[in-house]
Formats: structure tokens, sequence, C-alpha cells
């Protein structure tokens, strides 16, 4: 009994023996095979590791970034060491080949990836601390500053820095994309720098000009953006300053260039007759600001816009004002018009109504006389029934039209006789416009003449 019992008191100890013994020689092996957020890269040391992507692209790096917390950390200590800098900061930025050739694509593509990458890796890190990050990382490239290259006009790292900024903000929420911007702003002193372009002469600082137009054209609106973030990112540039500040910065940005230095041409418009070319992006941005995308901007804001554009630096020849609003399209066209008839500028309508007609029958217009003749037609359905529902005469602009018409025909014929060559190629146009537009009223007033009965 006694060895019984004694027995089994010294059986309860060996049994937790045993399961302590089990237990201690389970464990190791347990925790050994646990899963680590490194994977297989746990056994390499952190220089093998580094080396190892060497050998990986920029794309499957940023792959590589999303397997987990741990690998990302480690990717953001790689990217800042002198070996990733070398590796991901590619400076070929001055290749004589251009932008849209081999070389010239195949640098775009890798900051595009590279903003992927950035942006997976800082996927966890609020909006400031990212910001930080990424400036950090890029400090070091001078061609990404708005002063820091010595040869702008041949430069794509503007251009690198614009998409790289595309990828790494695309999805973010408005919120974010304002401290992005105000965080670029306050970077390259840009307010100061505006400020400056803005409240001088136009021209007085060339070189100036120059850079807020390929930083704002290269960085803020890259490329290939959506038109909402074009309309956004643009807002943003434009919205701090009074109107006439606006109009000289749209100018800056989008205006016509020289050929030979890049400088904008400031007295283009009023010197004489320009090309769709040189009016093109300013037509687009005004587009831009127009349309539905751009939301803190009114129709009358825009039109504003478009005065003050035309007397920069001083009034525009009307041809060019005409061949600006044709460009900016039928609606933002009207628009402007039915604003000289409501505020009873009728002289000045008329006036723009014949150079509309002239622009659209010059030769290697991109415009018919149609699109003329339909402003025309709008305007005049327009009059009749502000006249049905007030019952007041309107104004009488179409009469002032006319007239004008008449006027600088009986003009062209008395001062173009003793004149060169040229004089009489411009009468021609003249002469040629008013047939053609005449000619397009008439049948449309026989079409509905026709229709009615």
């Amino acid at each position: 009994m006694t060895s019984s019992v004694g027995s089994s008191c010294t059986s309860i100890p060996r049994q937790k023996q045993r399961r302590s013994s089990r237990r201690s020689c389970h464990s190791p092996g347990r925790d050994s095979r646990a899963p680590s957020a490194l994977g297989d890269f746990q056994t390499l040391p952190l220089e093998i590791f580094q080396m190892v992507l060497n050998y990986l692209s920029v794309k499957d790096i940023s792959m590589l970034s999303m397997v987990s917390k741990t690998i990302s950390s480690r990717l953001i200590n790689y990217i800042c060491t002198s070996s990733g800098t070398r590796r991901l900061l590619l400076q070929d930025f001055h290749s004589p080949e251009l932008p849209g050739r081999k070389e010239g694509a195949s640098i775009l593509e890798h900051y595009r990836s590279l903003g992927l990458l950035l942006k997976r890796c800082t996927l966890l890190l609020p909006t400031r601390d990212r910001l930080k990050y990424v400036h950090k990382v890029l400090s070091g490239v001078s061609c990404f500053k708005l002063n820091g290259c010595a040869s702008p006009l041949h430069c794509l790292g503007l251009r690198c820095y614009g998409v790289f900024l595309q990828i790494l903000t695309a999805g973010w929420d408005e919120l974010e994309c304002h401290r992005v911007f105000n965080f670029l702003w306050e970077l390259s002193n840009l307010a100061r720098k505006v400020q400056t372009v803005v409240s001088g002469k136009p021209g007085s600082a060339r070189r100036l000009e120059l850079r807020i137009r390929l930083f704002c054209r290269g960085v803020l609106l890259s490329p290939g953006s959506h038109r909402s973030d074009s309309a956004f990112w643009l807002t943003r540039i434009l919205k701090p300053w009074p109107m006439v500040n606006q109009a000289r910065l749209l100018y800056i940005i989008f205006g016509p260039v020289s050929s030979l230095d890049g400088h904008v041409v400031w007295q283009k418009m009023i010197e004489g007759p320009t090309d769709e070319s040189s009016l093109k992006g300013l037509a687009d941005a005004i587009k831009l600001l127009y349309g539905t995308e751009a939301r803190e901007w009114t129709a009358d804001d825009v039109i504003s816009l478009v005065d003050e554009l035309s007397v920069l630096p001083q009034e525009w020849l009307m041809e060019n004002n005409a061949r600006l609003l044709l460009l900016s399209g039928n609606s933002i066209c009207f628009t402007f018009l039915a604003s000289k008839a409501v505020n009873g500028r009728a002289v000045e309508l008329a006036r723009l109504m014949v150079f509309m007609a002239l622009v659209s029958t010059t030769r290697h217009s991109l415009f018919a006389p149609k699109f003329a003749v339909s402003g025309w037609k709008k305007l005049c359905l327009r009059e009749i029934h502000l006249q049905r529902l007030t019952g007041n005469p309107g104004i009488n602009w179409v009469q002032a039209l006319v007239s004008l018409l008449i006027f600088r025909g009986f003009c062209a014929l008395a001062g173009q006789r003793d004149e060169e060559d040229s004089g009489f190629l411009n009468l021609f146009h003249l002469v040629n416009a008013q047939a053609s537009f005449h000619k397009e009223i008439l049948y449309l007033a026989v079409g509905n003449s026709s229709s009615s009965t």
C-alpha cells in the first residue's frame, strides 16, 4: 500500500517532467517554422538583401514593397542609401534625343515606375510625412528645382518630376492634393516669384517668366494628366491672384514663345495677325476652365479672364481676339458675344463678328464660315426671345454689324488703292469674307422661309 502510494506519488513528477520535456523540445521547432514578415530574406544579411535589389527592375521592387510592412520599411531605408540613390535616381535628362524618342520615353517611364514605388512604400504614412520623405529622396536632383538646371529648354528633369508626381498623387483626395500644392509652392518660393512677374512690366523678368512657365507646365500640369487633375492644378495656380494677374499668369504659362530662346513673346498679339498654333495653348486652357471639371470657375469668371487677356500688354488686334474665341469653342464664343450684347457694346460686337467671318474664310483656317454664322444665328434667336419677353426693342447690334461691314468695305476700297500687293491681298480676303458670310446668311434665310412654307 505504501509502496503503491509512493510509486504513484513518484510517477506524477515524471509525467510532468515528460510533458515539460516534450513542450521544451517542441517549442523551438514550432518557432523555427513560424512564418516571418521577411520570408526567405530573413536569412540574408542586410547588405546581401540590398545587393539582390540591384538585380530587380523598379517595377519588381514596387511589387516587392507590397509583400509586408517589414519589407516595405527595408525598401524605404534602401532608397535613401547611396547605392539606392545611384540605382533609382537617374539623371540623364539632357540627352540629345527628343523627348518623344526612345531615350526620352525610357527615362520618363523610369520615373513613372519610381513614383509608383514610393507611393506603395509610403502608403501607411500620413500625407505630411510622405511629402517629407519624397522631398528627402529627390532633393539631390538639381534639375527638379525651379532654378536648378542651367539649360532648362533642353532638359527633361521637370517633365520626369511631373510624371513622378502624377503617379504619386493619383487617387489622393482633394485635401491631400491641396497639401501637395502648398508644399511645392512653399518649397520653390513660387509665391514671391510669381508676384515679381505679374506685378512688373511684361517681359521685364524674361528668365523668371520662362522658369515659371516650364515648372508649371512640366510639374503641375504634366502632359497626359486627366482633365480633372489639370483643372485642379491650374485653378490652384491662378485663383490666389486678382483677375488682372490671373490673365498675366495664364499668358506666361500658355502664351506664344520665341522659337530661338523660349521666352514669352508679349508683342505678338498686337504687332500683326497670328496663327492658330500660337493661340492653341491659351484656347485649351480657357476651354479647361470653362468645362465641368473646373468647379470653382463660373462663366462670368472665364469671360472676364478672356477680356483681360485681350489687352495684354496692350489691346490685341481684333483678328487675333476673334481667332482665340473661335479656337475656344462654340459655347465660350457665344457666351462672350452674348455678354457684349447684354452690356450694350454693339459696335464691339459688330467688329468682332466681322473679324470672326474674316478668320473663318482665311486660307488654311481651321474654321468654316458656318462657324461664324452659327454664333450670329444664336444671338439673333436670343435677341428675338428677349424682345418677346420684355417688349423692349433691345440692342440693335445687327444694324451695327451690317453698317460696319459696308463701312469697312468702303474704307478698304478708298485706302488700299496705292498700297502694295499685300494690301490688295488683304482687301481680297476682306471682300471674300463678307461675301461668304452674307451667302451663309442668305442660305439660312432661304432655308427658314422654305421650311415655314
